[in-house]
């Protein structure tokens, strides 16, 4: 089955898990988004996002809070930890969601790039860049100190 095609729960959150969601339908148009608004918003070179229709999402704890970064969209996130969420046209009755904000964002790839005219051209040097997992660059005192606040990938 393609990607895009996964029709299962997925569930999802901000980082501190003061806003979780459950999707119950297909996410469709899984694609990343590299204009200067995206970029901004999640402060990161693109933002991989995925639409739902809202009848097939719920928030499951808590609400975000929502930016209004143009007169069409407004841009939700959680309020506690400043997590980017989702997007979304005014009134409509669709979501993009923050792919990465799901449990599993392995779930769903992105199919299609918009926003080009602002890509940041050192992402096509990516994959060509050395590779390390955390524990082999970070001395082990160093390590010892990493408590992580994060919420786990699940409810």
């Amino acid at each position: 089955m393609e990607p895009s095609l996964k029709a299962k729960h997925l569930t999802g959150g901000c980082q501190c898990g003061a806003i979780r969601y459950r999707i119950s339908g297909q996410l469709i148009k899984p694609h990343v988004c590299h204009c200067r608004m995206c970029q901004k918003a999640v402060g990161a070179p693109f933002w991989a996002l995925a639409e739902i229709d809202t009848a097939s999402f719920a928030w499951t704890r808590g609400e975000p809070a929502w930016f209004r970064s143009s007169q069409a969209v407004e841009r939700g996130f959680c309020p506690q930890c400043g997590t980017s969420l989702h997007f979304r046209y005014v009134g409509a009755d669709r979501l993009d969601v923050a792919i990465a904000s799901l449990d599993d964002p392995n779930a769903i790839a992105p199919e299609q790039e918009f926003g080009c005219e602002s890509r940041i051209e050192w992402l096509d040097r990516i994959g060509t860049l050395p590779r390390s997992a955390t524990e082999a660059t970070t001395p082990a005192a160093a390590l010892k100190t990493y408590a992580s606040r994060q919420h786990p990938d699940h409810d």
